[in-house]
């Protein structure tokens, strides 16, 4: 038997899955009216805010999501509508049905849909070409960075604001990693905004397939089935096309994945067990340096590392991530140091002025908002079973509730740090994708709905609003 067919067969999940209690049903139509209602409220007192002379500064125009409200059709507009249809009737069947290995390649070509659909509406310019070409994005500062030597040795003095030759906004925000992959692409001659967003939309699609692969190898097989077409049909796809957060996302979820995929190898004695290891410390390391909040996300790998009980699988990802850590360091950036740079940074800009006391309860309505109906009713099953007796004891082995508690106490931490305000429902793209898993929590005969309202709420914000970033 070959490395790559073993590999595949560890994550290959046995159909049917076992259903969830319908019971709750109850409960999922309150907490998603909660979320509704904490969503109207955020729009409420962001329009509050929003008024003439208010005296306070909120600096988005359709809290608590940041983008210009806009009622539009566009040339994606029938095909988004199609790409759902399609998901919400058949992906619960097909999922079941198909080998493992091909229900991803069916959920990854579906999501690059999904997502490229999403961003046409927008029309080709304004939704995809010429989303990272704005004076604030990365593109902007690609042409000045001909040698990356000296590129990252002077990037910490040109983080802070108003002085000769700052980073533009996304650039000054996040390390050096997250341009360095923009100039990458123009060095190998993909230069320009289409090669740009290609890029992004193709690595952001890795999430549809990275997280129920990652249930599928910590032994939820069935449930790995469940998730994936929640993994696909998300409505935060509208900000995976095309935003930067959505390739970061793909990064860091294809790393969790791996490390998953480490521990099931040396789980079954696999000779690629340990550069699979050292490769997802690679990316997850890497992701540190596409996004600071990132190192978020290694509480996501921890619960990877107890469920699957290898330890040696996560010494190495560690062993992987320092040499990125050690690899910038030696080239002139220091990670410590860009982090307290750009804290000083953010509070030279609009997050002085925008009210923590607001966006520290209106950005949890846009993580509502971006993971959707489906998502919120799932996380409260999730949340409130986990404190159940039987829950409890079985919590450490169960990678759907473990995953996503994870992901709860990520975005929490997120949230009171106050380094998020507004915007995150891009920004938090990442850690909103680990609460996929417990998608699988839903009663099987309600998936369809749940499917659904997943689309209205992508297609309505999409088509009512005019994202940006």
């Amino acid at each position: 038997m070959s490395e790559s067919t073993s590999a595949a067969r560890l994550a290959e999940p046995p159909a049917p899955p076992p259903e969830p209690r319908r019971a709750g049903t109850r409960g999922d139509v309150i907490a998603v009216g909660a979320a509704l209602a904490l969503v109207v409220a955020a729009a409420a007192v962001g329009l509050y805010y929003n008024r003439p002379d208010s005296g306070v500064v909120i600096y988005a125009p359709t809290a608590p999501i940041f983008a210009h409200w806009l009622p539009h059709v566009g040339p994606g507009s029938v095909f988004a509508v199609l790409v759902a249809a399609a998901v919400v009737l058949w992906s619960p069947a097909v999922a079941a049905r198909l080998s493992w290995r091909r229900a991803l390649a069916a959920g990854y070509a579906t999501s690059l849909a999904w997502i490229f659909s999403l961003a046409m509406i927008d029309g080709w310019s304004r939704g995809f070409t010429g989303r990272l070409t704005t004076p604030q994005e990365y593109l902007h500062e690609v042409p000045g960075i001909t040698d990356i030597p000296r590129f990252l040795r002077e990037f910490s003095s040109r983080i802070l604001d108003f002085q000769p030759k700052s980073w533009t906004t996304h650039v000054s925000g996040h390390p050096p990693g997250a341009t360095l992959v923009f100039v990458w692409l123009d060095h190998l001659g993909l230069r320009g905004g289409a090669w740009a967003a290609a890029a992004v939309i193709l690595v952001a699609a890795l999430v549809a397939v990275a997280v129920p692969a990652t249930v599928a190898l910590l032994g939820r097989q069935s449930a790995a089935r469940a998730v994936l077409p929640f993994a696909v049909l998300s409505p935060g796809a509208v900000w995976l096309g095309v935003s930067a957060d959505g390739l970061f996302a793909g990064v860091t979820a294809t790393g969790i994945a791996l490390l998953a995929l480490a521990a099931a190898g040396f789980m079954h004695g696999r000779r690629y067990a340990v550069p699979t290891a050292l490769a997802s410390g690679v990316l997850l390391g890497f992701g540190a340096f596409l996004s600071y909040g990132l190192v978020l996300l290694g509480l996501v790998a921890l619960a990877v590392a107890v469920l699957g009980r290898q330890w040696r699988a996560a010494a190495l990802a560690v062993v992987g991530a320092l040499a990125v850590v050690a690899a910038f360091a030696l080239a002139g950036f220091w990670w410590l140091d860009g982090y307290h740079l750009v804290v000083e940074r953010y509070y030279q800009g609009i997050a002085m002025l925008r009210p923590y006391s607001y966006w520290v309860w209106a950005d949890l309505a846009a993580v509502a908002v971006a993971a959707g109906p489906a998502v919120v009713a799932a996380a409260r099953r999730g949340v409130t079973g986990a404190f159940l007796p039987e829950s409890r004891r079985g919590l450490l082995r169960d990678p759907v509730l473990l995953l996503g508690i994870a992901a709860v106490v990520t975005i929490v931490f997120a949230d009171v740090s106050g380094l998020s305000k507004a915007e995150v429902e891009r920004i938090w793209l990442p850690f909103g994708a680990w609460l996929l898993p417990m998608t699988a929590l839903l009663p099987a005969p309600g998936r369809r709905w749940w499917l659904a309202g997943q689309a209205v709420t992508a297609l309505a914000v999409n088509h009512l609003l005019l994202t940006s970033w």
